[in-house]
């Protein structure tokens, strides 16, 4: 169908060790929405199915087909796979009503569209809509963004929902992510071809390059390669930037009446596509317990031989999600949040002195070792920095060559660029990335603390106020090698699972809606599956290039920064002062797949409530109880009491709904 077969290894059979083979047997479960067609326990041969039905003001998912949808409480079993019941709720507006207006006008064909609840056939809901005959469909897969464990199953969860309700259907992945996507570079994805990929690390069984669907011509090729494919759905695994490129393209697709329907899904390391939709991401569970073992490796080993300081530099991208769940799993002496160091606009100067302050202490304790986590994006959060970067991303956007531009740089720039160590220079005038952000895997912002640290204290040392021995620091970046492991149990299940939600929402006929799984925390039997739409994700932030440049951005799914008023930063810092001296480093070990270990979930995610798909439902339960009660006929008292009631909680709602209320949280 105008596809482009490619020569190379993608799809290839992989050799695997005795524990790969023993993992590729592994069938993850599957939570009791619906999602099952058979029961699915350890490894039972029978693959989940998934249905749902578009709601009933939606068009049809199938243009070419007719699907079924039954009066709620019966079940027509008509065709493959099982009945399943979906219920929708109200419109949803952004988080910030002060964004609203932006966004819907951005986005007038998927904004205010209801979230979507799957439910088991147990449930008691009358105006559940009931999806029981499954077309044949088309559906294209691609990877956008980089590797994250746990992406292999999404696309197998999806392959086993699209069999089970029918067999004829197609899943066709582009080979070599978006690139691939433009090229009508394709691989249909089968059995067999999944055998050697179920439960496996890294994206290679399809592959990945660049991360974006942006431009008018990257946007008019996918709608090309949508239409010849004939395809009937393109999900899109990836992040932030990832999904907010779907949120457009499905924006496009319906301006543009192609029947394609746009699918997002939360796959990313970096732990930072958190909203009150999504809980966490596929991966950062993974990335998260291998780097805490290594981590805790090398706490092991500093308190064996007592005379380095580490300094370990995470991958993660700007938010420090990954530093603060490795902090919470191996127990460093010292972790450096990013967002701590913004919200308190903490110099280089300040971080070197907090640093050499804690060594200090240490030695005074006859302790001369530690280990100290730092994240990646610390260099765009240290306020001297972030400027000193914008300022020379401006000046690559004005086509000063790399050579030429530390002699265009401002005064207070050139100063602080010309104090800086040759090796940092060389990195900070790396182009940035295509969401303009600095290179920040490239930049060892943790060899420039160990030296700043050094010399310091060797200046202590001098002055006679630090009187302990020599210094001694060894870094480390951790990054690159974690993200091709083997998934954990948690990020296979939850994967698999978004894989069949996916079908879900292709089977109602939605666009522009990212697959969820809440309640996380909890046993997988009481994970809820459901779909958001992915313009109620987003914000709109302004930005500043340079003293005078300022400009409205975007409607964007921004990142999430780690919140130093959550419960996982607050049992941080309750233990920091313990971390710092008494050297109660716990190692995890490595990943677990049975026995002891294999079914701990991030601690981030435990200690966290955000159960907010079900707490919506909740609350339209308590509506609906409402109107049971108050109706025509019922007694004064309770017509009063009601009204009382109704009229504080509209009052105070109204108040924190408005963008002042809004404003102040943000700064308190």
């Amino acid at each position: 169908m105008g596809s482009t077969a490619v020569n190379s290894d993608y799809g290839a059979t992989r050799e695997l060790s005795a524990l790969q083979k023993e993992r590729a047997l592994y069938r993850p479960e599957l939570p009791p929405t619906n999602l099952r067609s058979l029961p699915t326990f350890g490894r039972a041969e029978s693959p989940g199915s998934i249905g749902s039905a578009p709601p009933r003001h939606m068009p049809c998912p199938i243009p070419c087909h007719s699907a079924l949808i039954s009066p709620a409480g019966s079940i027509l079993s008509t065709g493959w796979g099982t009945a399943v019941r979906v219920e929708y709720g109200d419109a949803t507006i952004a988080a910030d009503g002060a964004d609203a207006h932006v966004i819907g006008n951005a986005f007038p064909h998927t904004y205010g569209q209801p979230l979507a609840h799957f439910l088991p056939e147990a449930a008691n809901a009358a105006d559940a809509a009931i999806i029981t005959e499954h077309p044949v469909v088309r559906v294209g897969v691609v990877f956008s963004g980089r590797q994250s464990p746990g992406g292999h199953n999404v696309i197998w969860g999806l392959h086993d929902a699209l069999s089970a309700h029918n067999p004829s259907s197609k899943l066709i992945g582009f080979l070599g992510g978006t690139d691939g996507l433009f090229a009508q570079k394709t691989l249909e994805i089968t059995e067999e071809v999944l055998s050697s990929y179920k439960n496996q690390g890294g994206y290679d069984m399809i592959g990945r390059t660049r991360d974006q669907i942006r431009t008018t011509e990257q946007v008019k090729a996918a709608m090309t390669t949508c239409q010849t494919l004939m395809l009937d759905a393109l999900v899109i695994i990836g992040g932030v930037t990832s999904n907010t490129d779907a949120a457009q393209l499905a924006e496009t697709f319906a301006e543009s009446k192609c029947s394609t329907k746009i699918v997002g899904v939360p796959v990313t390391l970096n732990g930072d596509l958190k909203n009150q939709f999504v809980e966490t991401t596929v991966g950062f569970d993974t990335i998260c317990k291998v780097n805490s073992q290594l981590i805790s490796n090398i706490c092991t080993d500093a308190l064996s031989a007592e005379k380095y300081y580490y300094f370990i530099r995470l991958m993660g991208r700007k938010a420090s999600h990954v530093a603060l769940e490795c902090a919470l799993e191996s127990h460093p002496n010292m972790v450096i949040l990013g967002e701590e160091v913004a919200a308190s606009k903490l110099t280089i100067s300040d971080i070197t002195k907090q640093i050499c302050d804690a060594v200090q202490a240490r030695a005074e304790n006859d302790k001369y070792h530690g280990v100290m986590l730092i994240p990646e994006g610390l260099v765009e959060s240290i306020p001297e920095l972030y400027a000193l970067l914008q300022e020379i991303h401006g000046l690559h956007d004005k086509g000063v060559s790399v050579e030429s531009i530390s002699s265009h740089l401002s005064p207070w720039a050139s100063a602080l660029f010309n104090f800086l160590p040759q090796f940092i220079r060389k990195q900070l005038l790396l182009h940035p990335e295509s969401d303009d952000s600095a290179q920040l895997s490239q930049i060892e912002i943790e060899k420039l603390l160990a030296q700043l640290v050094e010399t310091e204290i060797n200046k202590r040392l001098e002055e006679g106020t630090y009187k302990g021995k020599k210094f001694n620091a060894i870094c480390h970046f951790f990054g690159y090698q974690a993200r091709g492991a083997l998934p954990s149990k948690f990020d296979c299940d939850y994967a698999y699972v978004l894989g069949h939600v996916c079908y879900h929402i292709l089977a109602a006929g939605l666009n522009g809606y990212m697959a969820t799984v809440t309640n996380l925390k909890n046993h997988l039997v009481r994970w809820k599956c459901g779909a958001a739409p992915i313009t109620s994700m987003m914000t709109v932030k302004g930005w500043s290039r340079g003293p005078a440049a300022t400009q409205i951005g975007k409607p964007a799914v921004h990142m999430a920064s780690v919140d130093l008023k959550g419960k996982a930063y607050e049992l941080l810092r309750q233990n920091s002062s313990s971390f710092l001296m008494e050297d109660i480093y716990k190692n995890p070990g490595p990943l677990q797949f049975e026995g002891p270990g294999a079914e701990a979930k991030p601690i981030s995610l435990c200690v966290e409530d955000r159960d907010y798909m079900g707490r919506i439902k909740q609350l339209q339960e308590y509506l609906e109880k409402v109107k049971c009660i108050v109706k025509p006929g019922c007694s004064q008292d309770v017509l009063k009491a009601a009204l009382s009631a109704m009229a504080h909680v509209i009052e105070l709602l109204t108040i924190m709904s408005s963008p002042s209320y809004s404003g102040q949280a943000a700064t308190i």
